[in-house]
């Protein structure tokens, strides 16, 4: 038996970038997705975490998922999509819709639940994959992002996040190869960050300096594939079966050459050559453009005349522009304006001017930025940790993401209740 698969991953469902909605480009995305689904009837499709981009999402954010939900179904009503919860997204919240999900034949990974003993629940973390024929082609794996609450101090192997998380591992892949047959397929789908893999600026730090990255030695040879999420720049992990699908759309500046994908995957399980792994990478059309101009200002300025023109009505898909230029003297007031200007009329959005201040007596630059989007918590932490005196610790920023965590876990528990 083969099973066919869609790995996808990093959603961010609901971003504001700089303040403008990216719903638009996410409804464009998921039009492109379902043309995907229809064409190649796949059995199911992996969504590896991070499918909204805040823990409580807006209205209009949840209602593009279960949308998109409904209309996958229509298209392909066998397929099943199996989604796993995120560093981003509230395990809790998308549990608690189960009833509906089912009716897509849709079901989530949200949280690490515990039996009546304490005990890992390993029950609800495998989950069956079918053909259209109702026979089980493959079994998914399904590891949501593991917080340290929630897998901690189980029993004498779990005393430290490191551990538990290998013990997980091990009890998983145990319970999965006892159910499988050798026609089945084994899938890991995971939300975390892998030692090696390449990051963007706009992951959210859950580890710092990669000091608790995790290795692929978690994963056993008996796994046909590992369906990663966490990492927005699409890669492989020194495997080829072993994958970062990325993130659909470029979620900061620094993903503008992402080559943003989706994997098409096909396992035969009973095959010995190499026809036994297969996988298409197939490219995702990006809606909406970005543009990262940078130069001392004359050059800024050419640059920006030389983008190409032609009105485009609707906001929502003017192109990005963020503007990194360099200079020996303080920016003159209208600055803004004067880049506004000279770009062409009613195409582009202006998100962010940054400043090389160039030291030509030290031959260094120092940067300064002007942004509409709003600091995350660790960003605000340290510019506050700075403004007292202190200089920066990787140690500190560490507590406190840790404390932050263990804050939105308390959240989370307390609405579950």
């Amino acid at each position: 038996m083969t099973v066919r698969f869609l790995h996808t991953s990093d959603w961010h469902l609901g971003q504001f970038f700089y303040n403008h909605s990216r719903d638009y480009e996410h409804e464009q995305f998921l039009i492109w997705l379902l043309k995907q689904i229809q064409e190649k009837q796949p059995n199911a499709l992996l969504i590896a975490g991070d499918i909204f981009d805040v823990i409580n999402p807006a209205s209009k954010a949840q209602k593009q998922l279960y949308q998109f939900l409904a209309d996958a179904h229509d298209l392909a009503p066998h397929m099943q999509t199996l989604m796993i919860a995120g560093n981003h997204d509230s395990g809790y919240r998308i549990e608690q819709v189960e009833p509906l999900l089912e009716k897509y034949n849709a079901k989530t990974v949200g949280v690490i639940h515990k039996q009546a003993d304490g005990q890992i629940d390993l029950e609800r973390l495998l989950v069956p994959i079918y053909d259209a024929q109702k026979n089980i082609v493959a079994w998914c794996l399904s590891l949501p992002f593991l917080r340290a609450a929630e897998i901690t101090g189980i029993n004498e192997q779990t005393s430290n996040s490191q551990s538990a998380i290998a013990y997980l591992h091990q009890q998983l892949i145990a319970e999965a190869k006892q159910r499988k047959t050798a026609d089945q397929a084994l899938i890991l789908m995971s939300h975390a960050h892998m030692q090696g893999g390449e990051t963007s600026d706009s992951e959210r730090p859950i580890i710092i300096g990669n000091e608790e990255a995790l290795s692929i030695a978690l994963f056993d040879e008996v796994i046909d594939y590992v369906a990663l999420g966490h990492l927005h720049k699409p890669q492989k992990v020194q495997h080829a079966h072993i994958r970062y699908s990325g993130s659909p759309i470029p979620l900061s500046f620094s993903e503008i050459n992402y080559k943003h994908q989706v994997v098409d995957v096909t396992i035969a399980p009973t095959k010995e050559d190499e026809s036994r792994f297969q996988f298409q990478a197939i490219a995702i059309p990006r809606s909406v453009q970005l543009h990262k101009i940078k130069g001392e200002l004359n050059e800024v300025f050419e640059k920006l005349k030389a983008l190409a023109s032609g009105e485009i009505s609707n906001i929502d898909q003017r192109e990005y522009v963020d503007i990194e230029y360099h200079t020996l003297t303080p920016p003159q007031p209208n600055l803004r304006q004067q880049f506004e200007d000279a770009l062409p009329k009613d195409r582009y959005r202006l998100v962010r001017i940054s400043r090389q201040y160039l030291n030509h007596e030290a031959h260094n630059i120092e940067a300064s930025s002007m942004s509409l989007e709003p600091p995350t918590p660790e960003k605000l932490f340290q510019q506050i940790w700075e403004k007292q005196g202190y200089s920066a610790d990787d140690n500190v920023l560490k507590d406190f993401i840790s404390l932050m965590n263990d804050a939105q876990k308390t959240l989370e528990d307390e609405h579950s209740d």
